[in-house]
């Protein structure tokens, strides 16, 4: 195999590509949940959109060839499965006391900060200048979309939640990374994912989940179980191998550029000017991102 900068190049091109197609469909969640059927409880959807989604890949990694015959790192792989669940828990229930604007806002928008101070720390990858620039242009373009619509609320332990969910997906994204060398894909996100359902799988028991059900609440769930979660995620382990902690999350800022997308042309949303002016920023900063790894 040709170890010239050429394919280097494209292939971190192509991982950034993957990474950019996994925010896009993470970005349809939002829209997808609006069209569950009234009164679902946010908390019993995280739930069954992970054990949908881990069932599916960890079926896929076995269709695939299984999980491989060596050991796996017990600290890494209970981290990034904690990490998947307390990421679907903090989230929620940042959103639940602060709105969806400043969950939104700091939970999404504070994770490409941490993780590139977790990917200097713990595996000596350094950003660079294109990626700080891409980075601020993304966030100011979030910052616009998600805070520019009305009324925020701005409250103490919702922020903290919120960052705590920012945290959680920028530490799962460096776990999943450290497992990936000698492992498929498949293989990581089937056992990442299985371990975060088999974590949250107490909420089962706790909520109603009649809706299920119901034509439209199978859809929801099957739709955010088996696309928004697996095929997503599968693109982006394949294209987390090669490209950085830091810049993988920065790109992953696709989805609340999506969300928004769908919510004007599917649901009717008007956004405020301010926030109309967010979109072509963060298109800038992942257009930046991207073209740079391209270039690497």
């Amino acid at each position: 195999m040709s170890t010239a900068s050429a394919p280097a190049g494209q292939s971190l091109s192509s991982g950034a590509l993957l990474v950019l197609a996994a925010g896009v469909l993470w970005g349809t969640s939002g829209t997808t949940q609006a069209l569950a059927p009234a009164g679902v409880s946010p908390a019993s959807i995280g739930a069954m959109r992970l054990v949908v989604g881990g069932g599916v890949l960890m079926l896929l990694a076995l269709i695939r060839g299984g999980l491989g015959a060596g050991r796996w790192p017990v600290f890494g792989t209970l981290l990034a499965g904690i990490c998947v669940a307390s990421y679907q828990l903090c989230f929620f229930a940042a959103v639940h006391r602060t709105g969806v604007a400043v969950g939104t806002l700091v939970g999404i928008g504070s994770s490409p900060v941490i993780a590139g101070l977790l990917g200097f720390v713990f595996r000596g990858e350094r950003p660079g200048r294109r990626w700080l620039v891409a980075t601020c242009f993304a966030l100011a373009g979030c910052a616009l979309l998600v805070g520019g619509g009305g009324e925020l609320n701005a409250d103490p332990l919702g922020i903290l939640l919120a960052l705590g969910a920012g945290t959680s997906y920028a530490s799962y994204t460096m776990a999943i990374k450290g497992l990936l060398p000698g492992r498929t894909p498949d293989a990581v996100m089937a056992v990442v994912f299985c371990l975060g359902a088999l974590l949250l799988s107490p909420l089962l028991f706790t909520t109603d989940l009649h809706w299920i059900a119901a034509p439209r609440g199978m859809a929801v769930v099957l739709y955010l179980g088996v696309v928004v979660t697996a095929l997503s995620y599968w693109l982006f382990a394949r294209g987390l191998k090669s490209v950085p902690v830091a810049s993988a999350v920065t790109l992953s800022l696709a989805e609340p550029l999506t969300a928004a997308l769908l919510g004007i042309v599917l649901l009717g949303e008007r956004l405020s000017p301010t926030a109309l002016a967010g979109i072509p920023l963060l298109f800038a900063g992942l257009a930046v991102l991207a073209g740079s790894l391209g270039k690497a």
